[in-house]
């Protein structure tokens, strides 16, 4: 049974890692490698170079939705391709664990978990958009 004292609060902590992480990885595309270079990047993989200028994007307003609790069902599943295109673009053929050379797909795997665990859970505690945001009927 779930906690229901603790549980929002549990589900805030998940919701702000899980925006704090999004932010640094646009962080490190915006300030590291640079647009440009991200967009090199992305063509290198023989994605067009737009999608890292959107991949940007969607990860800092999806992490700032998140962080703020401003619907994090949605922002959680939004952020998803994000992940699953980083497992199959970059990360899948590197293998399992991410310590191997250039990144397994470990770790991308088990953060788009995490992010369909935010979604199913909702937005916990102190959020913008209210108590709940259900993407899905209530039930009796």
């Amino acid at each position: 049974m779930i906690d229901t004292k603790t549980g929002p609060y549990a589900v805030l902590l998940l919701r702000v890692s899980l925006g704090v992480l999004f932010l640094a990885h646009a962080g490190l595309k915006f300030f590291v490698f640079t647009p440009a270079g991200a967009a090199g990047f992305f063509q290198s993989l023989g994605l067009p170079g737009v999608l890292a200028h959107v991949t940007i994007g969607v990860e800092v307003l999806g992490a700032l939705a998140l962080i703020t609790g401003f619907h994090a069902r949605i922002a959680a599943l939004a952020l998803l391709p994000v992940l699953i295109g980083a497992i199959v673009f970059v990360h899948g053929h590197n293998g399992w664990l991410f310590s191997n050379e250039n990144g397994g797909w470990e770790f991308p795997a088990f953060w788009a978990l995490a992010l369909i665990v935010q979604a199913l859970l909702g937005n916990g505690a102190y959020t913008l958009s209210g108590k709940d945001d259900r993407l899905v009927a209530r039930t009796a």
